[in-house]
């Protein structure tokens, strides 16, 4: 496969392409070589299979095995529209459950400012400890900073959720203001 790569873009994607069928099969008939972290750190083996699956999730290895399975999906999926419609249903399905379910985190997230708000102003409190059985004591300014992520998650994935009930996603500061024919 090294011939691919020297022989000019169209030789290392289309060689790519190949090569996703063994990457494929190489990682599902050694995952110890890429799994054995699971059970812990218990030496360097495990460190390095860590350092394996980081690598190899933003590899162009990986990138080629989803790109691969995406053409196959969909040229079986021109030639069959039943696969395509159920492909569409469970992916509409999986943004419904993952998006109702971050909608209600939403909620979480608020309740947390709240409690930042309270610690950091009323109580001047410079942590906040978290104890179900074992505490978590973190800064105040890491519970802020732990919103920024939560909010990251909740407006990609209330996106998606809102798109799939076919519902727009905008900004209502500018949408309020104007005239009810200006809405339409």
């Amino acid at each position: 496969m090294d011939k691919f790569e020297t022989g000019g873009p169209f030789q290392w994607f289309f060689g790519n392409i190949l090569e996703s069928f063994y990457n494929f099969g190489y990682a599902i008939t050694h995952p110890s070589l890429w799994l054995s972290w699971l059970n812990g750190f218990d030496g360097a083996e495990d460190k390095q299979a860590l350092m394996r699956f980081i690598y190899y999730g933003g590899s162009q290895e990986f990138f080629f095995v989803i790109f691969t399975t995406f053409l196959m999906m969909t040229a079986y999926g021109i030639w069959r529209n039943n696969f395509m419609w159920g492909v569409v249903r469970a992916l509409e399905g999986f943004a419904n459950t993952v998006g109702r379910f971050m909608a209600w985190a939403g909620l979480l997230m608020v309740l947390q400012q709240i409690v930042i708000v309270f610690m950091q102003r009323i109580f001047t409190a410079a942590e906040i400890t978290l104890a179900f059985g074992a505490p978590l004591t973190k800064d105040v300014s890491w519970w802020a900073e732990s919103l920024k992520f939560e909010n990251a998650l909740i407006v990609a994935l209330c996106a998606t959720y809102t798109f799939v009930q076919g519902g727009h996603v905008r900004v209502d500061l500018v949408y309020s203001k104007v005239k009810f024919r200006t809405k339409r």
